[in-house]
């Protein structure tokens, strides 16, 4: 199983940034910094999280590659916990926590060390706790790791804070207050926003009895506790704090960490959390602790569910019916191993509610782990560049029967659907040889490629013997479709299949009164086949196909 495991890790992607610099970058790198200022402060001052850890973690990560195409310093201010520093010294720092990009760069971390422990990375709120003689005295925020808030008054009314211990012992710990939850599963749920509840409740100083009951305590760190971290664990476990006992296990490689994170990202657990945390047993004393990232520990996050996305263009595709949908031209992104480089944003309407330009950031994910989906726009881009719209009244289920100006992405539609398996399924064509068809100059109009001829197709260049011979196969057998594919192929407004017995000439002497006295056609259906059949451009093409010798025509 670890083999196969870690074969499987191993080939996986890097999720490198590698971005090319924005040609503003100067007028871009000032919106982000403080968009990411402002977030800093919203999570760390007022306990509120307005994007997720992964959009905010990539967000981080451009920004710094931004500065480095400006060519500006990161300034001695941005400090992510600045809001968040309180008055209460802290007794032992609060260490930050470098989270590893992939499983090459923690397989690189845990070849150079020994005696590595497994934790979920609970997603919590942080502080220190203070025992005196056995009993809680302090306990403190984490604010900018070094001075923190008084959240003693609070702590009292917490069931899952132990008060007093069962040994008579001078011990500093620190550890994650977290949301309890029941069988929660991170794969499937999410984060919950649990740790923003947490995090609000503690900043108010004022608990109900059911509040307080809600918030558990998960012990981490012993930052002067016995070396080995075995004893570290049972002490703590005696002491009434078993979640770290019960989520710990020692681990010598990539394989058994990687198994870990996702157990506990699949499995159900009694908090929310965003990865794991790995531990080297031997660390250094706490007086040496500092509010930065530590050597002896490293987090390695979750399968990422959402990308940061800069858009760099907006384009409008018209569809078979007329339909248009915005599509979002985006700086290339991974996602569960995908680049994902382009994104639907489902509707004129949705887009134009949403109002997104080039220059914007949005958050996109997978439906059903294989379509990119458009969620939010998270930061716009000051300068509000204008976009080209079409025209909704120009496209409609019987327009652009011929390559008008505008007509090509809805005739090349029309073409695709006619050779799909809904319509013709003519065999080796499909959208991209009638884009190359259209390019060439061969066609024109919608039923323009059933005269081409081998003379024709030799013009194109990359087109050799084999295909000319299946495309003018795929044509010579279009012509001997019965007529109910063809009806469909053309776009017949769908209706029962028995709705549309009889050949062309008798379909289309019915109006919208016989339409809608046939069984399940009721009044808007009817009056859309009546339009269809009695269409001019529709009318000439059956014309072309009765010529043709299709039969039903």
């Amino acid at each position: 199983m670890h083999v196969l495991m870690a074969f499987f890790i191993s080939v996986l992607p890097s999720l490198a940034w590698a971005e090319a610099c924005p040609d503003d970058v100067h007028a871009q790198l000032d919106t982000l910094a403080r968009q990411v200022s402002q977030w800093d402060d919203g999570y760390h001052r007022q306990g509120q999280s307005p994007v997720s850890d992964e959009l905010y973690d990539q967000a981080r990560k451009r920004l710094a590659h931004w500065r480095e195409c400006a060519r500006q310093p990161t300034p001695k201010a941005d400090n992510p916990l600045a809001s968040s520093r309180g008055t209460l010294p802290h007794p032992v720092a609060h260490t930050g926590l470098e989270k590893l990009l992939d499983a090459s760069a923690v397989s690189d971390w845990l070849s150079t060390r020994q005696d590595v422990w497994v934790q979920p990375k609970v997603d919590g709120v942080a502080v220190t706790l203070v025992y005196r003689q056995g009993r809680l005295q302090q306990l403190i925020s984490r604010g900018d790791g070094l001075l923190g808030h008084d959240w003693s008054a609070s702590a009292a009314k917490i069931p899952g804070i132990v008060q007093q211990l069962p040994d008579v012992v001078d011990v500093v710990l620190q550890g994650e207050l977290y949301w309890r939850l029941d069988h929660h599963v991170q794969s499937m749920k999410g984060g919950l926003n649990a740790r923003s509840k947490v995090a609000g409740l503690m900043n108010r100083h004022q608990l109900s009895d059911a509040e307080a009951a809600g918030i558990g305590l998960f012990v981490w760190a012993w930052p002067d506790g016995p070396t080995d971290f075995n004893e570290r664990l049972s002490t703590l476990a005696h002491w009434g704090f078993t979640d770290s006992q019960r989520y710990s296990h020692p681990i010598v490689d990539i394989s058994e960490a990687a198994h870990w994170r996702m157990h506990w990202y699949n499995a159900p657990l009694p908090f929310a959390s965003d990865g794991v945390v790995l531990h080297q047993a031997a660390r250094a004393p706490g007086k040496r602790w500092q509010a930065s990232a530590p050597y002896w520990m490293v987090a390695w996050k979750y399968p990422t569910i959402k990308a940061l996305a800069l858009v760099r263009k907006v384009q409008f595709r018209v569809g078979r019916t007329g339909r248009i949908t915005p599509i979002l031209e985006l700086e290339p992104v991974r996602l569960d191993d995908r680049q994902i480089s382009r994104v639907s944003a489902s509707s004129l309407k949705r887009w134009q509610i949403l109002d997104i330009r080039p220059g914007d950031h949005v958050s996109i994910s997978l439906a059903g782990q294989v379509i990119p989906r458009l969620d939010e726009v998270i930061l716009r881009n000051e300068t509000r560049m204008e976009v080209p719209i079409p025209d909704p009244q120009d496209f409609h289920a019987l327009s652009c029967w011929q390559l008008d100006p505008g007509c090509e992405d809805q005739l090349l539609a029309r073409l695709t659907w006619l050779s799909g398996r809904q319509g013709l399924a003519l065999p080796h064509i499909g959208r991209e040889t009638w884009n190359i068809l259209i390019q060439a100059g061969l066609i024109a109009g919608f039923l323009d490629w059933l005269t081409l001829d081998a003379t024709q197709l030799a013009t194109i260049e990359g087109f050799g013997d084999r295909t000319r011979a299946r495309v003018l196969d795929s044509i010579q057998s279009a012509r001997q479709r019965p007529f109910s594919q063809w009806l469909k192929a053309l776009g017949v407004p769908p209706v029962a299949r028995n709705n549309l017995e009889g050949d062309w000439q008798t379909l289309v002497a019915k109006d919208t009164q016989a339409w809608q006295a046939s069984d399940g056609i009721g009044p808007g259906r009817a009056a859309q086949l009546s339009a269809f059949f009695r269409d001019p451009q529709v009318q000439a093409l059956a014309e072309t196909l009765r010529g043709a010798g299709v039969d039903g025509f």
